[in-house]
């Protein structure tokens, strides 16, 4: 009888390691796999969800057309032309691209700045779209479950923290996965097969791998991982770009193929380069939001990561965190209520409060978390018929040594009457045309390029300074 239960339990494990191999779309072979097609496409529209939320789609009607329209192109002579792919333009100024299962590929504004050529971009989404039709994210989401992807907050914010962060769902712990480099180098090899496949050079793309090679090191701001830490060392990948591209040019016998570097720089001008000051912006440890019209102070020496839904402020040792955000509610007892009863908050002090001119209510009180009891000050603030809220976080044990920053920041909220702070306007890529030949230094110069900020523009236009510009092309500035 024990004989012929191990036998069952055998013949099960088989059966399970059987239903979970799927034929790859690429490359042919059987590999283990929990998610069907169909799982993968409902993963990919609820991580959408909470990445759009999260981060924020630019507002460029024409450029979402023209992102969307390259995509879809390469889309047809895919792997997997039957997914319906979407492709977005995401309002982060960090240098990336990335993609989760289903067929959802984001861009964002920030890498945008950086190509510089039709062919550069094919090349990028060409990749992306190699990432779901090869199932690497859903690859990796069978591998690791997607349980222990850190989050980037603090060991001390326990799961209860990135809940209330608004991280803890799996589209935004997606975005932290990092692929193996055979994976990338697939992703090269199909991101250069599926843009040669619709006529463009994909010679090109290695031209951006080269500027990323000259970036290493730069510390990337605004909430999303950036490509270092999402991809291998681009310096290898230049010359096995450049390799591949031979192949496919040679194997499709391509002639004429398009660079489109005008149409490119032409159709990104104008485009938001950097943080969006608009949004939200710290100086001398004062954060200033001209559209919405405040300001608080943000305490000496914690970081502070603005996105378009929630601003996180984590202290320097890490141990304790102020989340400000907008409250779904319409009054500030609502909200607390709402916050109190969701979370089963134990609450150790409420009362009503006016912070600066504004009706509020302040709590402190106790959530239970994996890690111990975390105590929590929350202040609800009603502005404009909105209610703004913040929420400090830190462990039980030591709340008193950052109870005072709480304090100082909450009721730090007021209005923002500046007016040079309220005029704040955004950097912006502007596509100016070159009178003359002279090196890139010179033309730079010419735009009124302060000299600090040459390097910078020389990356921007994947040039180095000593290289000549010949008269009629097209440089990117960066203008206000």
């Amino acid at each position: 009888m024990i004989f012929i239960k191990v036998i069952n339990y055998i013949l099960i494990a088989i059966l399970s390691l059987t239903l979970a191999c799927a034929v790859n779309p690429v490359t042919g072979k059987k590999e283990f796999m929990l998610l069907s097609e169909a799982d993968e496409i409902k993963l990919g529209a609820q991580s959408d969800q909470s990445i759009v939320q999260m981060y924020g789609v630019y507002d460029s009607p024409d450029l979402k057309k023209y992102l969307d329209d390259l995509g879809q192109k390469m889309v047809t002579i895919s792997h997997r032309p039957q997914l319906k792919f979407e492709f977005k333009l995401m309002d982060s100024p960090v240098i990336n691209a990335f993609a989760v299962p289903g067929g959802y590929v984001y861009i964002t504004r920030g890498i945008m700045a950086y190509l510089n050529s039709e062919a550069e971009l094919a090349g990028v989404v060409g990749h992306e779209i190699g990432h779901v039709t090869a199932r690497h994210s859903a690859k990796q989401y069978s591998n690791a479950q997607i349980a222990q992807v850190g989050l980037g907050l603090g060991q001390v914010l326990a799961p209860e923290f990135a809940h209330y962060a608004g991280l803890a769902a799996q589209g935004i712990q997606l975005l932290f996965l990092r692929f193996s480099r055979d994976n990338e180098r697939q992703s090269d090899d199909l991101g250069v097969e599926y843009s040669m496949k619709v006529g463009y050079d994909a010679h090109e793309m290695s031209n951006f791998f080269a500027t990323l090679n000259k970036m290493r090191g730069e510390k990337s701001e605004g909430g999303l991982p950036d490509w270092f830490s999402t991809h291998p060392d681009p310096a290898d990948r230049v010359v096995d770009v450049r390799k591949k591209a031979n192949e496919w040019q040679q194997k499709l016998n391509a002639g004429d193929l398009k660079i489109n570097r005008d149409i490119y720089l032409n159709t990104i001008n104008g485009i938001i380069y950097g943080e969006n000051p608009r949004q939200g912006f710290v100086a001398e440890n004062i954060f200033y939001h001209p559209d919405m019209k405040f300001k608080f102070p943000v305490p000496a020496g914690w970081k502070l990561t603005n996105l378009p839904t929630q601003v996180q402020i984590l202290s320097g040792d890490e141990q304790a965190a102020i989340l400000f955000t907008l409250a779904a509610e319409k009054s500030a007892v609502a909200a607390m209520n709402s916050f109190l009863k969701n979370t089963n908050a134990r609450v150790l002090e409420q009362k009503a409060e006016v912070v600066n001119g504004f009706n509020a209510q302040r709590t402190v009180s106790i959530l239970s978390g994996q890690s111990g009891p975390l105590q929590v000050m929350s202040y609800f603030i009603e502005k404009d018929k909105m209610v703004f809220v913040f929420h400090g976080f830190t462990k039980e044990s030591v709340y008193k040594s950052f109870e005072s920053s709480f304090v100082t920041t909450m009721s730090g909220f007021s209005v923002l009457k500046d007016k040079n702070k309220l005029a704040t306007k955004p950097e912006r890529i502007r596509i100016r045309k070159v009178t003359q030949s002279m090196n890139l230094r010179e033309t730079l110069i010419a735009f009124n390029v302060p000299e600090d900020r040459l390097t910078e523009l020389a990356l921007i236009n994947g040039r180095e300074l000593t290289d000549t510009i010949d008269a009629n092309s097209l440089i990117k500035t960066i203008e206000k």
